[in-house]
């Protein structure tokens, strides 16, 4: 089985330009299987970095990974033993052993980024990077699924100019040119961040045939660096909104920070744009000049029409919607947009396409008595949260109940005169409960569940 990230400790040293303690010239050779921040998931033949944080330190388990079969840890220049209480002679003794080597950094996070920037730039398959105010999750599993179907060409894909010459490839077995069905690698979870976004790179393997990665952020510069690591071929924004507004100020400053991902991108790539989204192809026109392709159901390269609920006509292919809404059509479209851009056929999807998306998102419960729950309890952006009302709006049913948790920064007054704005007409009651103020965080305990869920439940019943 290939491993993903495989480098030398030569290498590390090299690309790290760290300070090397205990290394002689045969652990120089030694081929390191795999990088990780984490003992938990630790594997004999992986080297640990160890990361610190606001709230943890991962120096402090240093001794662990050293007993779990660390082959190097990557330490920063403030390590101690004694600062971690790791007095242990048996510790002592192996960082003085030239068997045990360490490598030193001035930032183990940078260092982290630097390997995973190292480790991408040996691979020439093309990286989708996904950001946007909304749908950044959606959208790349979308995209996920629909090259899922794809059959790779290895003739398809001439976005950017060789890699340098200086290659990593004698550590690892080329992948066979006859491969029938694509390998993808996508981002987990929310590694969509500083950390995350290294950690999905390093997953890289020669068998990969695309990768997506999705990029969040928290304020300006973020999404810039998160570029620079993952130096992207495809730049996909979905949208600009008000996530974040109470860090930037202000859309334009969001529409900004987004854009990040462009201005960083290579020449040689190709953003994908939402058409429908003004602020963004303004912002967007400001700092990229190159190949653009923009979707939408206003217009775009990649124009879709909702013939029904369920249907999306593109370029006379009339495609079923995986996941219901005008919003999933949008993100539905941008996906194509990409399979457009890597030469990827449609036709497959005239079939349908199936998608998981993780909890809380395009979820659908059908209880008893012709009632049915619409489930998208897992972000609570303005945006998002518009969108998942004119879902409930177009749902048919005779009640429509759209049960909120607390928007603190819209105020009771403005979210019941949004939550009235998209009542669908045709309906005899439309009741919106936003007197439950808890936390993301309390929402998922135990208790939380029990004071919410019978609210829900009497609301229904009324």
């Amino acid at each position: 089985m290939i491993m993903p990230c495989q480098a030398t400790l030569a290498q590390l040293v090299e690309v790290l330009s760290a300070t090397p303690l205990g290394l002689s010239d045969i652990d120089l050779e030694t081929l390191a299987n795999g990088i990780t921040t984490d003992t938990r998931s630790l594997k004999p033949g992986e080297v640990f970095l160890a990361l610190r944080g606001e709230t943890f330190d991962g120096h402090s388990f240093v001794e662990a990974a050293i007993a779990q079969g660390a082959i190097a840890a990557i330490i920063d220049f403030r390590f101690s033993i004694a600062d971690f209480g790791l007095e242990s002679t048996n510790l002592k003794s192996k960082i003085q052993n030239p068997k045990f080597p360490l490598l030193q950094v001035e930032d183990t996070l940078k260092a982290y980024q630097a390997i995973a920037h190292w480790w991408r730039n040996q691979f020439e398959i093309p990286i989708v990077a996904v950001t946007g105010s909304v749908g950044k999750t959606t959208t790349k599993e979308l995209l996920a699924a629909v090259l899922s179907l794809s059959t790779p060409r290895t003739d398809a894909y001439s976005l950017r100019h060789p890699r340098n010459a200086q290659r990593v490839h004698r550590t690892l077995n080329r992948v066979s040119s006859t491969i029938s069905t694509p390998h993808i690698l996508k981002s987990q979870a929310n590694y969509n961040n500083e950390i995350g976004v290294p950690k999905t790179l390093l997953e890289l393997e020669p068998e990969h045939r695309y990768a997506i990665v999705e990029m969040g952020m928290r304020g300006s510069g973020e999404i810039a660096l998160l570029s620079q690591i993952a130096h992207p071929d495809i730049a996909v924004i979905t949208n600009v909104g008000t996530a974040h507004i109470g860090r930037l100020g202000s859309e334009a400053a969001i529409a900004q920070a987004k854009c990040e991902l462009l201005a960083e991108m290579s020449a040689t790539g190709v953003a994908v744009l939402n058409h429908d989204n003004p602020l963004l192809m303004q912002t967007a026109a400001k700092v990229w000049q190159g190949k653009t392709v923009t979707f939408g159901l206003q217009g775009g390269d990649v124009y879709g029409q909702l013939i029904s609920p369920d249907t999306l006509r593109v370029d006379g292919l009339e495609l079923p919607l995986p996941l219901p809404g005008e919003h999933n059509a949008l993100n539905y479209l941008a996906a194509l947009a990409v399979a457009k851009v890597l030469g990827v056929s449609w036709s497959p999807l005239m079939q349908g396409l199936a998608v998981e998306l993780p909890g809380g998102r395009a979820k659908r419960y059908e209880l008893p008595n012709d009632v049915l729950i619409l489930d998208e309890t897992y972000n609570a952006g303005l945006e998002s949260m518009l969108a998942s009302l004119h879902l409930l709006a177009q749902t048919p049913g005779q009640r429509h109940i759209a049960v909120l948790g607390t928007m603190k920064e819209l105020g009771d007054d403005r979210l019941n005169s949004i939550t009235k704005s998209v009542q669908p007409p045709n309906s005899s009651s439309w009741i919106t409960y936003s007197s439950w103020q808890m936390s993301r965080k309390q929402m998922r305990s135990k208790r939380a569940r029990e004071l919410f869920l019978p609210n829900v439940l009497r609301a229904i019943r009324m």
